[in-house]
């Protein structure tokens, strides 16, 4: 292996302790190695930092192990006030020798991979955009993610409104077949008025429905025609007290989300242009991506990363069936939600290139390569500094609808007929 740096260093971390090797020596000699072990303890850190800068190391590359690599890179990263290059690599990338594992020749085989060039490092974005990812993605698990009770006190809102259908239901209260939304502002107040009386009659009932609710009174009284036991309003007011408190929960997380959005109004403004992404959907994507597309060399690179793009699988000159890569999971779900909503509109391109595609492939083929498609255009906005403006699509359609005609008139002319346009 060529050598392309003098000093470098290789970090193989663990959840309780680090090993930093590194190796120092002209290039295309012999090197010297200097390994040592520290704690993954704060105070042991900031010493593994003070050791890289008295060795005045620039150059330094780790696995990405988990999230115990965060902690390290970010107090490496403002080391030579931040003229530091950090390098968080995929294990996959530099196994060693099977049968010589240790971490003492991990650490130095990073290191000498990292010396030689042949390490790719993966994306991390700058601290501000890392912060705002922090707070999507847990705005995101909030709303979505399913937890369990002993591992985590936040609750999925979508099953806690579950949970609370299901016992109206198992009370005997058919609300939800008349209302679609129980919780909005006609079942909620049905409810309350429950969880506080029991029952719930027609005059009270009148004053709660809104709008074309009112026009089923009848049978709506007939599916709350019940009454609840102490027991029943006690629960049923447990279960309400835990949805508003996740509610005000959620509520602060959005308003911190306002605060943090204010640096990327122009880039969440740009992406509110393309018809199917809200501000939510802007601020998650930028939170994953960022506002700088320099890390990624092309189009193909950022698809690459979000496995939105099928794999390699290759043998003996015959190509095998590959899937999707694994890749980054949030923005990959998120383009696909996005992707759906579009699917669902009437007279743009897009749908219209989804509902193509979905004729040869298969729906959920064509979900994917809409989403691709779209990382596409987002990708070129953000480097360019454009609005979406299906205009431009409008014109390719109509060059590859005369491209079409041609092709037709020259294969009839081959065939000896005459094609004269008519007015």
């Amino acid at each position: 292996m060529k050598d392309l740096l003098e000093i470098s260093c290789g970090l193989d971390i663990h959840k309780e302790k680090i090993v930093a090797c590194i190796l120092t020596g002209p290039l295309g000699k012999p090197t010297h190695s200097e390994i040592r072990e520290f704690t993954t303890l704060i105070p042991d850190m900031l010493a593994l930092r003070d050791w890289i800068i008295s060795e005045n190391c620039h150059h330094i590359a780790m696995e990405s192990t988990g999230i115990y690599w965060i902690p390290i890179y970010e107090i490496l990263e403002d080391a030579f006030s931040g003229d530091i290059t950090l390098l968080v690599v995929n294990a996959r990338h530099m196994k060693n020798v099977p049968g010589k594992k240790t971490d003492i020749r991990d650490s130095e085989w990073i290191s000498t991979l990292l010396r030689a060039g042949l390490l790719n490092a993966s994306f991390i974005p700058e601290k501000r955009i890392r912060e705002f990812r922090d707070l999507n993605r847990y705005r995101k698990s909030i709303i979505r993610e399913m937890c369990i009770r002993d591992r985590s006190i936040i609750r999925d809102i979508t099953s806690q409104k579950n949970r609370v259908e299901k016992f109206l239901q198992s009370s005997g209260f058919r609300l939800s077949s008349f209302i679609s939304d129980i919780f909005g502002a006609s079942g909620r107040n049905i409810i309350l008025h429950l969880m506080e009386h029991g029952q719930i009659d027609k005059m009270s009932l009148d004053s709660y429905l809104k709008t074309k609710t009112r026009k089923r009174i009848d049978e709506i009284l007939m599916s709350v025609n019940g009454t609840l036991s102490e027991h029943q309003k006690s629960f049923l007011k447990i279960l309400m007290c835990h949805y508003d408190s996740m509610k005000e929960h959620l509520i602060e997380i959005e308003t911190h989300l306002q605060e943090d959005m204010l640096p990327f109004a122009l880039q969440i403004e740009q992406l509110n242009t393309i018809y199917g992404i809200s501000t939510t959907a802007s601020c998650a994507i930028i939170a994953e991506i960022g506002t700088d597309m320099k890390p990624f060399k092309t189009a193909e690179h950022i698809c690459s990363w979000a496995g939105l793009c099928p794999g390699n699988n290759e043998s003996a000159g015959k190509r095998k069936s590959t899937s999707i890569t694994k890749g980054n999971p949030y923005i990959k779900s998120m383009l696909c939600e996005i992707a759906w909503v579009i699917a669902g509109k009437r007279n743009t391109y897009l749908s219209a290139w989804y509902w193509r595609i979905k004729q040869k492939k298969g729906a959920r083929k064509a979900i994917v390569a809409l989403a691709r498609k779209l990382l596409v255009i987002i990708y070129t906005m953000l480097k360019q500094g454009t609005n979406f403006d299906e205009n431009c699509f409008e014109v390719r359609r109509k060059n590859c609808e005369q491209k079409q005609l041609s092709r037709y008139i020259r294969e009839l002319e081959k065939h000896g007929y005459t094609v004269e346009a008519q007015v």
